[in-house]
Protein backbone atom coordinates (compact mmCIF):
# COMPACT_ATOMS: atom_id res chain seq x y z
CA UNK A 1 0.00 0.00 0.00
CA UNK A 2 0.95 3.43 -0.93
CA UNK A 3 1.30 4.76 2.61
CA UNK A 4 4.51 6.12 3.92
CA UNK A 5 2.93 7.64 7.03
CA UNK A 6 0.87 6.23 9.84
CA UNK A 7 -1.92 9.16 11.60
CA UNK A 8 -2.75 9.01 14.74
CA UNK A 9 -6.08 9.40 15.85
CA UNK A 10 -5.58 12.84 18.18
CA UNK A 11 -3.61 14.50 15.71
CA UNK A 12 -6.08 13.62 13.05
CA UNK A 13 -8.99 15.03 15.05
CA UNK A 14 -6.53 18.16 15.46
CA UNK A 15 -5.82 18.50 11.95
CA UNK A 16 -9.30 18.29 11.21
CA UNK A 17 -10.47 21.18 13.61
CA UNK A 18 -8.82 23.58 11.08
CA UNK A 19 -11.57 23.10 8.41
CA UNK A 20 -15.65 22.99 8.27
CA UNK A 21 -15.90 20.14 6.74
CA UNK A 22 -17.53 17.86 9.99
CA UNK A 23 -16.26 15.30 12.10
CA UNK A 24 -14.19 12.25 10.93
CA UNK A 25 -16.20 8.57 10.19
CA UNK A 26 -13.84 7.33 8.18
CA UNK A 27 -9.81 6.87 7.05
CA UNK A 28 -8.45 4.88 4.49
CA UNK A 29 -5.34 4.45 3.18
CA UNK A 30 -5.32 4.23 -0.50
CA UNK A 31 -3.19 2.12 -2.66
CA UNK A 32 -2.16 3.37 -5.75
CA UNK A 33 0.38 6.16 -6.19
CA UNK A 34 3.58 5.50 -5.20
CA UNK A 35 4.64 9.63 -4.30
CA UNK A 36 2.59 10.63 -1.65
CA UNK A 37 0.57 8.88 1.54
CA UNK A 38 -3.01 9.28 0.66
CA UNK A 39 -6.23 8.83 2.92
CA UNK A 40 -9.95 8.25 1.85
CA UNK A 41 -11.41 10.60 4.01
CA UNK A 42 -15.20 10.63 5.01
CA UNK A 43 -16.76 12.96 7.19
CA UNK A 44 -20.01 14.35 8.37
CA UNK A 45 -20.01 16.53 4.71
CA UNK A 46 -18.72 14.16 2.36
CA UNK A 47 -15.97 12.53 0.97
CA UNK A 48 -12.58 14.01 0.64
CA UNK A 49 -8.91 12.86 -0.66
CA UNK A 50 -6.12 13.62 2.24
CA UNK A 51 -2.95 13.38 1.14
CA UNK A 52 0.38 13.60 3.33
CA UNK A 53 3.15 15.14 1.12
CA UNK A 54 6.79 13.06 1.24
CA UNK A 55 10.47 13.30 0.28
CA UNK A 56 9.67 13.64 -3.96
CA UNK A 57 7.24 16.55 -3.48
CA UNK A 58 9.00 19.72 -2.26
CA UNK A 59 7.18 21.60 -0.13
CA UNK A 60 7.85 24.37 -1.11
CA UNK A 61 6.51 23.55 -4.73
CA UNK A 62 2.79 22.83 -3.24
CA UNK A 63 1.58 26.34 -3.46
CA UNK A 64 2.34 26.02 -6.97
CA UNK A 65 0.51 22.31 -7.27
CA UNK A 66 -2.34 23.37 -5.10
CA UNK A 67 -2.91 27.13 -6.27
CA UNK A 68 -3.37 25.67 -9.61
CA UNK A 69 -5.99 23.28 -8.83
CA UNK A 70 -7.72 26.20 -7.81
CA UNK A 71 -7.35 27.69 -10.59
CA UNK A 72 -8.26 25.23 -12.91
CA UNK A 73 -11.18 24.17 -11.03
CA UNK A 74 -12.73 27.64 -10.99
CA UNK A 75 -12.80 27.19 -14.59
CA UNK A 76 -14.34 23.87 -15.12
CA UNK A 77 -11.53 21.35 -15.52
CA UNK A 78 -12.72 18.15 -14.05
CA UNK A 79 -9.72 17.79 -11.22
CA UNK A 80 -9.53 17.94 -7.65
CA UNK A 81 -10.32 20.95 -6.14
CA UNK A 82 -7.94 21.81 -2.61
CA UNK A 83 -10.55 22.31 1.03
CA UNK A 84 -9.39 25.81 2.53
CA UNK A 85 -8.78 25.92 6.12
CA UNK A 86 -10.93 28.64 8.32
CA UNK A 87 -8.34 30.67 7.79
CA UNK A 88 -7.78 29.96 4.07
CA UNK A 89 -5.11 27.95 4.18
CA UNK A 90 -5.00 24.98 1.64
CA UNK A 91 -1.31 23.67 3.21
CA UNK A 92 -1.04 22.43 6.70
CA UNK A 93 1.26 19.53 8.73
CA UNK A 94 0.00 16.56 9.79
CA UNK A 95 2.30 13.60 11.11
CA UNK A 96 5.05 15.40 10.47
CA UNK A 97 4.57 16.27 6.86
CA UNK A 98 3.08 18.89 4.70
CA UNK A 99 -1.04 17.66 4.11
CA UNK A 100 -3.31 18.69 2.36
CA UNK A 101 -7.27 18.09 1.44
CA UNK A 102 -8.91 18.09 -1.81
CA UNK A 103 -12.28 17.18 -3.22
CA UNK A 104 -13.10 13.57 -4.13
CA UNK A 105 -13.98 12.73 -7.49
CA UNK A 106 -15.41 9.44 -8.55
CA UNK A 107 -14.40 7.17 -11.15
CA UNK A 108 -11.23 4.90 -11.85
CA UNK A 109 -8.44 4.58 -14.02
CA UNK A 110 -8.73 3.01 -17.09
CA UNK A 111 -6.37 -0.36 -17.08
CA UNK A 112 -6.17 -0.76 -21.01
CA UNK A 113 -7.30 2.68 -22.45
CA UNK A 114 -9.64 2.33 -25.38
CA UNK A 115 -9.56 4.73 -28.41
CA UNK A 116 -12.61 6.37 -26.71
CA UNK A 117 -10.64 6.93 -23.85
CA UNK A 118 -7.41 8.01 -25.40
CA UNK A 119 -10.26 10.80 -27.06
CA UNK A 120 -11.03 11.77 -24.18
CA UNK A 121 -7.93 12.02 -22.51
CA UNK A 122 -6.47 14.52 -25.52
CA UNK A 123 -9.39 16.91 -25.43
CA UNK A 124 -9.14 16.94 -21.11
CA UNK A 125 -5.49 18.26 -21.72
CA UNK A 126 -6.18 20.75 -24.36
CA UNK A 127 -8.86 22.06 -21.57
CA UNK A 128 -6.40 22.17 -18.96
CA UNK A 129 -3.56 23.77 -21.23
CA UNK A 130 -6.66 26.78 -22.28
CA UNK A 131 -7.59 27.16 -18.61
CA UNK A 132 -4.12 27.45 -17.29
CA UNK A 133 -2.95 29.87 -19.85
CA UNK A 134 -4.26 33.00 -17.23
CA UNK A 135 -2.20 31.07 -14.38
CA UNK A 136 0.25 33.87 -13.40
CA UNK A 137 2.86 32.03 -10.84
CA UNK A 138 5.65 29.69 -13.06
CA UNK A 139 7.57 26.68 -12.24
CA UNK A 140 10.72 25.47 -14.56
CA UNK A 141 10.01 21.93 -15.68
CA UNK A 142 12.84 20.30 -13.65
CA UNK A 143 13.09 17.15 -15.72
CA UNK A 144 13.16 18.38 -19.31
CA UNK A 145 17.17 18.46 -20.92
CA UNK A 146 19.26 19.28 -18.07
CA UNK A 147 17.26 16.86 -15.55
CA UNK A 148 17.56 13.97 -17.85
CA UNK A 149 22.01 14.80 -18.01
CA UNK A 150 21.75 14.68 -14.02
CA UNK A 151 19.60 11.39 -13.85
CA UNK A 152 21.67 9.95 -16.90
CA UNK A 153 24.96 10.26 -15.15
CA UNK A 154 23.39 8.80 -12.01
CA UNK A 155 22.43 6.00 -13.31
CA UNK A 156 25.18 5.37 -16.06
CA UNK A 157 27.12 2.94 -13.77
CA UNK A 158 24.41 0.64 -13.50
CA UNK A 159 22.53 0.91 -16.72
CA UNK A 160 24.35 -2.26 -18.58
CA UNK A 161 23.06 -4.54 -15.61
CA UNK A 162 19.72 -3.37 -16.49
CA UNK A 163 20.19 -4.04 -20.30
CA UNK A 164 23.64 -4.29 -21.53
CA UNK A 165 24.21 -1.37 -24.30
CA UNK A 166 21.68 1.09 -22.43
CA UNK A 167 24.18 3.13 -20.92
CA UNK A 168 25.33 4.00 -24.74
CA UNK A 169 21.99 4.01 -25.93
CA UNK A 170 20.79 7.01 -23.11
CA UNK A 171 24.06 8.42 -24.08
CA UNK A 172 23.18 8.66 -27.79
CA UNK A 173 20.07 9.63 -27.40
CA UNK A 174 20.76 12.73 -24.60
CA UNK A 175 23.44 14.08 -26.88
CA UNK A 176 20.76 13.97 -30.15
CA UNK A 177 17.69 15.73 -27.98
CA UNK A 178 20.66 18.41 -26.35
CA UNK A 179 21.38 19.85 -29.87
CA UNK A 180 18.13 19.37 -31.68
CA UNK A 181 15.87 20.46 -29.32
CA UNK A 182 13.17 22.81 -30.21
CA UNK A 183 12.36 26.29 -29.19
CA UNK A 184 9.58 28.79 -29.41
CA UNK A 185 7.18 27.02 -29.45
CA UNK A 186 3.66 27.80 -27.78
CA UNK A 187 4.12 27.12 -24.01
CA UNK A 188 1.91 27.98 -20.56
CA UNK A 189 1.27 25.15 -17.57
CA UNK A 190 1.30 21.54 -18.75
CA UNK A 191 0.51 18.58 -16.82
CA UNK A 192 3.66 17.04 -17.38
CA UNK A 193 2.53 13.28 -16.36
CA UNK A 194 -1.12 12.67 -17.57
CA UNK A 195 -0.97 8.79 -17.80
CA UNK A 196 -4.32 6.50 -17.80
CA UNK A 197 -3.41 6.04 -13.92
CA UNK A 198 -4.01 9.71 -13.38
CA UNK A 199 -7.00 9.92 -14.67
CA UNK A 200 -10.72 9.01 -13.79
CA UNK A 201 -12.78 7.64 -16.13
CA UNK A 202 -16.92 6.13 -15.37
CA UNK A 203 -17.18 4.35 -18.59
CA UNK A 204 -15.25 6.14 -20.94
CA UNK A 205 -16.62 9.69 -19.95
CA UNK A 206 -13.55 11.25 -18.33
CA UNK A 207 -14.71 12.87 -14.72
CA UNK A 208 -11.11 13.64 -13.50
CA UNK A 209 -7.12 14.15 -14.05
CA UNK A 210 -5.47 13.93 -10.81
CA UNK A 211 -1.85 14.14 -9.56
CA UNK A 212 -0.50 17.17 -10.91
CA UNK A 213 3.01 17.43 -8.75
CA UNK A 214 4.74 17.03 -12.20
CA UNK A 215 3.09 20.02 -13.48
CA UNK A 216 5.33 22.82 -14.80
CA UNK A 217 5.71 25.91 -17.21
CA UNK A 218 6.43 24.02 -20.21
CA UNK A 219 5.69 23.48 -24.26
CA UNK A 220 2.56 22.49 -24.63
CA UNK A 221 3.15 20.40 -27.63
CA UNK A 222 5.46 18.26 -25.09
CA UNK A 223 2.58 17.21 -23.01
CA UNK A 224 0.61 15.69 -26.53
CA UNK A 225 3.92 13.71 -26.56
CA UNK A 226 3.78 12.65 -23.17
CA UNK A 227 0.15 11.23 -23.87
CA UNK A 228 1.32 9.48 -26.45
CA UNK A 229 3.54 7.87 -24.56
CA UNK A 230 0.94 7.18 -22.00
CA UNK A 231 -2.13 6.22 -23.70
CA UNK A 232 -1.21 4.75 -27.14
CA UNK A 233 1.19 1.99 -26.69
CA UNK A 234 0.09 -1.95 -26.57
CA UNK A 235 1.68 -4.04 -23.90
CA UNK A 236 3.86 -5.85 -26.57
CA UNK A 237 5.29 -2.34 -27.45
CA UNK A 238 3.59 -1.95 -30.41
CA UNK A 239 2.25 1.95 -31.14
CA UNK A 240 -1.65 2.12 -31.62
CA UNK A 241 -2.54 4.29 -35.00
CA UNK A 242 -5.87 4.47 -33.67
CA UNK A 243 -5.28 5.34 -30.28
CA UNK A 244 -3.23 8.37 -31.44
CA UNK A 245 -5.42 9.35 -34.54
CA UNK A 246 -8.21 10.00 -31.13
CA UNK A 247 -5.77 11.20 -28.81
CA UNK A 248 -4.42 13.79 -31.45
CA UNK A 249 -7.71 14.67 -32.85
CA UNK A 250 -9.30 15.16 -29.25
CA UNK A 251 -6.82 17.38 -28.63
CA UNK A 252 -7.22 19.19 -31.62
CA UNK A 253 -10.66 19.60 -31.31
CA UNK A 254 -10.26 22.33 -28.03
CA UNK A 255 -6.81 23.37 -28.88
CA UNK A 256 -5.13 23.16 -32.53
CA UNK A 257 -1.64 22.35 -33.09
CA UNK A 258 -0.10 24.89 -34.76
CA UNK A 259 2.06 23.69 -38.06
CA UNK A 260 5.64 23.90 -35.76
CA UNK A 261 4.49 22.09 -32.96
CA UNK A 262 2.94 19.18 -34.98
CA UNK A 263 6.41 18.84 -36.93
CA UNK A 264 8.01 18.89 -33.61
CA UNK A 265 5.70 15.75 -32.51
CA UNK A 266 8.40 13.44 -32.99
CA UNK A 267 11.51 14.97 -31.64
CA UNK A 268 9.39 15.79 -28.31
CA UNK A 269 7.93 12.17 -27.98
CA UNK A 270 11.62 10.99 -27.72
CA UNK A 271 12.10 13.45 -25.08
CA UNK A 272 9.19 11.76 -23.48
CA UNK A 273 10.08 8.31 -23.80
CA UNK A 274 13.93 9.38 -22.29
CA UNK A 275 12.56 11.30 -20.00
CA UNK A 276 10.36 8.30 -18.06
CA UNK A 277 12.74 5.59 -19.49
CA UNK A 278 15.60 7.63 -16.91
CA UNK A 279 13.17 8.22 -14.20
CA UNK A 280 12.01 4.36 -14.31
CA UNK A 281 15.76 3.46 -14.55
CA UNK A 282 17.01 5.46 -11.23
CA UNK A 283 13.70 4.17 -9.25
CA UNK A 284 14.70 0.54 -10.73
CA UNK A 285 18.42 0.71 -9.54
CA UNK A 286 17.77 2.21 -6.39
CA UNK A 287 14.70 0.21 -5.53
CA UNK A 288 14.05 -0.93 -1.95
CA UNK A 289 13.66 -4.83 -1.90
CA UNK A 290 11.42 -4.49 0.86
CA UNK A 291 9.39 -1.83 -0.72
CA UNK A 292 5.55 -2.97 -1.12
CA UNK A 293 5.40 -0.93 -4.51
CA UNK A 294 7.29 -2.34 -7.59
CA UNK A 295 9.46 -0.14 -9.73
CA UNK A 296 7.98 0.42 -13.36
CA UNK A 297 10.13 -1.29 -16.14
CA UNK A 298 12.55 1.32 -17.69
CA UNK A 299 12.97 -1.02 -20.66
CA UNK A 300 9.17 -0.67 -21.24
CA UNK A 301 10.38 3.41 -22.30
CA UNK A 302 13.00 2.27 -24.37
CA UNK A 303 10.61 0.37 -26.72
CA UNK A 304 8.73 3.53 -26.77
CA UNK A 305 11.83 5.44 -27.56
CA UNK A 306 12.81 2.95 -30.26
CA UNK A 307 9.45 3.77 -32.04
CA UNK A 308 9.62 7.49 -32.16
CA UNK A 309 13.80 7.18 -33.83
CA UNK A 310 12.00 5.81 -36.82
CA UNK A 311 8.64 8.33 -37.24
CA UNK A 312 9.01 10.78 -40.20
CA UNK A 313 6.40 12.78 -39.33
CA UNK A 314 3.38 13.49 -37.19
CA UNK A 315 1.32 11.46 -39.47
CA UNK A 316 3.25 8.37 -38.09
CA UNK A 317 0.75 9.35 -35.01
CA UNK A 318 -2.36 9.65 -36.65
CA UNK A 319 -2.41 13.25 -36.93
Amino acid sequence: MAVYTEIGDDELEAFLGAYDIGGVLSLKGIAEGVENSNYFLQTERGRFILTLYEKRVAEGDLPFFLGLLDHLAARGVTCPSPVHGRDGAIVRRLAGRPAAIQTFLDGVSPKRPSAAHCGEAGAAMARLHRAGADFAPTRANALSLAGWAKLAAATAAAADGVQQGLRQAIADELAHLQAAWPKGLPEGVIHADMFPDNTLFVGERLTGVIDFYFACTDMYAYDVAVNLNAWCFEPDGSFNLTKGRALLHGYAAVRPLAANESAALPLLARGAALRFLLTRLYDWINRDPAALVRPKDPLQCLGWLRFHQHVEGAGDYGL
